[in-house]
């Protein structure tokens, strides 16, 4: 007798559950099979799943396109990766739930290059295709495109910014001819037509003219500009609809309609070359010819979000996967790209010693010994020489004082025994945003009006850190009738993209410094100590780098270009400014890097979180077959990562020799793919060849 579920009187009875039919609709003839990556963030679940092909969507569900499809009870998102005629899973398969678009917006060759990427850095198809591919715009793909684009005529063959680069025209003519060379480029200043602007767009337009296309990825959207103006100035115009050939702006902060038709530009073969920043490292850019990055130190470059992977390694892999011409370039040059140098994969490309003195400004080193006889006076933020050196030149046009930090004054401390202020709250440094205001958490935000110190109990305040905003007050004070430009992500103007050619004080932070057309007359570069201090990997090629870039925004020396670095900085970094540099000090990082153990010279993962989570995932990462011995530093509690009342977070680093590298991501992936089916408790962050390990 069957059981029955008895109800009160009153209360419906509840719905009888039907089993979902299994599909009777006719399958494709050709190719039935579909495999598609399932969007699912779980890493044990990072493998294609087969689906069967209905018939009505045999023509449109074409590899590359967007599907929905049925897993685990619901309806997600997927993209199809081939069609095959019979599958590998031995039971029954279930149809694609619907084609939302028939739209191939994931060409084969990014596929394969997020593959790599995602087997590079220990991650997942599914994390690397969000990178990848934008969201989709329904009504951009409805737009109508004409069926016979007109064509843009081809480039001018100009490559006059190369000339005083040692294998620069040659690298330009290889690129033409169709062949993939791969170089290291230290650019140096110059005029308009000499900058690195013109030489990125002289580069694109090679390849251009040689039938392929080209790929430049650059920090941020003001260089975007710059290099999409520099394009049309060698005959490679803006693309418009309705056009085929010219350059796109694929950027995020376009707005999801015009970077959308930016991509689609691109995937549809109408945009010779993609012009963006960071995501477009993976542009589906038809028939790649050349990859360019543009100052590949910059932070920007490095993904934040899993699997944390950097643009100069995306770009390398993708040279490798498609025979694309590789240009790294900058004007500071990092350890990992002269490890490229280092190694014989990509050649150097830079000026000879004099051509360097003639397009650069004349460097000087203000340090405690420079300035020993200025007696008191020398230690003074801004002291005598770069007082007088800002007076005798803004008669000549404007003048760059670099800052590196924002702000008013970022950190205080007691008036009376110098103890740090800290908030009584979270205990976050205090610090002003104007002169007359309160003092403020940098961490929580808390006001604390009525603050004492806990040593001593007195309320007076001193700055400990200047930035950008009081900095240029006390140039007002001490120029005045001078304009005063303050350029910065948190300043009241935002970051300024250009100044004109005529006499004003321009107050920047790194990374933010307005171009003049003509070049500043001189800059003053503070607080040089503060930029080199620290410990984090990197720390004094990252300094020359923000040093060098604004020093190229410099006359040059024959024109009365001056660069004074105010402050005593680690030597080395000093050193390398003033002879300009920077491959010198990289080479040198590396050869320290080899002896210590530290990447790029090996392959490390970085495995951060609760202490117990940390534990599994380093123990089946210690089981597993590697063919080279691994090394375990740790794991050592991570500071600032206190979890209430709990202990803090811990990290544990795992190295091994280059030649294990893909071993050990494998290994890591195959862990937390376990972790994942097992559904440990905790939290992990890890990280393949992390750039802090301070």
């Amino acid at each position: 007798m069957d059981p029955e579920q008895l109800t009160l009187e009153g209360v419906p009875a509840p719905r009888a559950r039907r089993r979902p039919r299994a599909a009777t609709a006719a399958v494709a003839q050709t190719l039935p099979v579909a495999r598609v990556c399932v969007d699912l963030p779980p890493a044990h679940l990072d493998r294609t799943f087969e689906y069967l092909v209905p018939a009505t969507m045999a023509d449109d569900a074409v590899p590359g396109t967007r599907v929905k499809v049925r897993f685990g009870g619901q309806d997600a998102d997927g993209y199809v990766l081939e069609r095959v005629a019979t599958a590998d899973h031995d039971g029954a398969l279930v149809p694609l739930r619907r084609l939302v678009s028939p739209e191939p917006v994931l060409t084969p060759q990014v596929a394969r290059l997020a593959r790599a990427v995602a087997d590079r850095w220990a991650g997942t198809l599914a994390d690397v295709l969000r990178l990848a591919v934008p969201p989709r715009h329904a009504r951009v793909e409805a737009e109508v495109q004409a069926t016979e684009p007109a064509l843009v005529p081809p480039p001018s063959p100009d490559a006059t910014a190369w000339a005083d680069y040692r294998g620069g025209s040659a690298f330009v003519q290889h690129v033409r001819g169709g062949g993939a060379p791969r170089a290291v480029w230290t650019a140096l200043p110059g005029d308009v037509d000499e900058r690195w602007p013109a030489a990125v767009a002289q580069a694109a337009a090679a390849a251009v003219l040689g039938g392929r296309g080209a790929l430049v990825v650059l920090p941020d959207g003001r260089d975007v500009d710059r290099v999409l103006d520099a394009l049309a100035a060698a005959d490679v115009p803006r693309w418009s609809p309705g056009v085929r050939g010219g350059a796109v702006r694929l950027t995020a902060e376009e707005g999801p309609a015009a970077r959308y038709r930016a991509f689609l530009a691109a995937v549809r073969g109408h945009a010779d070359v993609v012009v963006g920043t960071r995501a477009a490292a993976f542009a589906p850019v038809h028939d790649l010819g050349l990859a360019v990055c543009w100052d590949d130190g910059d932070p920007l470059h490095a993904e934040p979000r899993a699997p944390y992977p950097h643009v100069r390694e995306v770009l390398a892999l993708r040279s490798d996967l498609e025979g694309a011409a590789l240009l790294v370039g900058g004007h500071g040059r990092t350890v990992e790209a002269q490890a490229l140098v280092a190694s014989g994969w990509a050649r150097d490309v830079s000026a000879d010693r004099g051509r360097v003195r003639a397009r650069t400004p004349r460097v000087q080193a203000l340090t405690s010994t420079e300035l020993a006889r200025e007696g008191a006076a020398a230690a003074a933020r801004l002291p005598t020489p770069a007082w007088r050196t800002i007076r005798d030149r803004l008669a000549d046009g404007p003048v760059l004082v670099q800052v590196p930090r924002a702000g008013y004054l970022p950190a205080v401390a007691c008036g009376r025994c110098r103890a740090s202020a800290r908030c009584t709250a979270c205990h976050g440094p205090l610090g002003l945003h104007r002169a007359d205001g309160s003092p403020t958490c940098a961490w929580c935000g808390r006001m604390a009006t009525d603050w004492r110190c806990d040593e001593c109990g007195a309320s007076a305040l001193r700055s400990v850190r200047v930035g950008s905003e009081r900095t240029a007050e006390e140039l007002g004070r001490a120029f005045p009738g001078v304009p005063v430009v303050v350029s910065g992500a948190r300043a009241a103007s935002g970051v300024v993209a250009q100044v004109p050619d005529r006499p004003a004080l321009v107050v920047a932070t790194p990374g933010a410094e307005p171009v003049a057309p003509a070049g500043y007359a001189a800059a003053v570069l503070l607080d040089a100590a503060v930029s080199t201090a620290g410990s984090a990997l990197g720390v004094l090629p990252d300094a020359v780098r923000r040093w060098l870039t604004a020093a190229a925004l410099v006359r040059p020396v024959g024109e009365g270009g001056v660069v004074l670095l105010v402050g005593d900085a680690e030597p080395r970094a000093s050193q390398a400014l003033v002879r300009w540099d920077p491959a010198g000090l990289a080479e040198r990082e590396l050869d320290e890097r080899a002896v210590l153990g530290l990447p790029p010279s090996v392959r490390m993962a970085s495995v951060t979180g609760t202490r117990e989570a940390v534990t599994a995932v380093v123990q089946r990462v210690r089981a597993a077959p590697l063919p080279a011995p691994l090394d375990v530093l740790g794991p050592v509690p991570v500071a600032g990562a206190e979890r209430g009342a709990f202990e803090p977070d811990v990290r544990t680093l795992l190295r091994v020799p280059r030649s294990a590298g893909a071993a050990l991501a494998t290994a890591v992936a195959a862990s937390l793919g376990v972790r994942s089916a097992r559904r440990e408790g905790g939290t992990v962050r890890v990280q393949l060849d992390p750039s802090d390990l301070g």
